[in-house]
């Protein structure tokens, strides 16, 4: 299974992006997607995350700014990042908690987009 991962970007303060990461491979079923961040000397956070019911959870800086969301077909989860700011800027990660053919529940991680924010 893996997560492809596009979108990221340069994008003055105050304007906008979308991310959009698209699950390939073998699973069973997706419980939840995700994405994470991480700017240069700083943990990894959580940024948003979605489950398959349509659940979402925010971090407190984003909220009103990002949106999350899962497309049609149920392989493609979205951020919609709105008013960024300078403090935005890091390595985005799209995260997916899926099933595996073997029943077993796993975390995949996709490879970072890149959001820089000039001032």
């Amino acid at each position: 299974v893996q997560l492809q991962a596009s979108g990221g970007g340069l994008v003055q303060t105050g304007g906008s992006l979308r991310l959009s990461c698209v699950i390939s491979g073998n699973y069973r079923a997706i419980y939840e997607m995700a994405w994470y961040r991480q700017a240069p000397g700083q943990q990894r956070e959580l940024v948003a995350s979605i489950s398959t019911a349509g659940s979402t959870t925010y971090e407190d800086s984003v909220k009103g700014r990002f949106t999350i969301s899962i497309d049609n077909s149920g392989k493609s989860v979205n951020l919609q990042m709105n008013s960024l700011k300078p403090e935005d800027a890091a390595v985005y990660y799209c995260n997916a908690y899926i099933q595996t053919p073997r029943l077993i529940r796993s975390t995949i991680w996709g490879r970072g987009t890149q959001v820089t924010v000039s001032s």
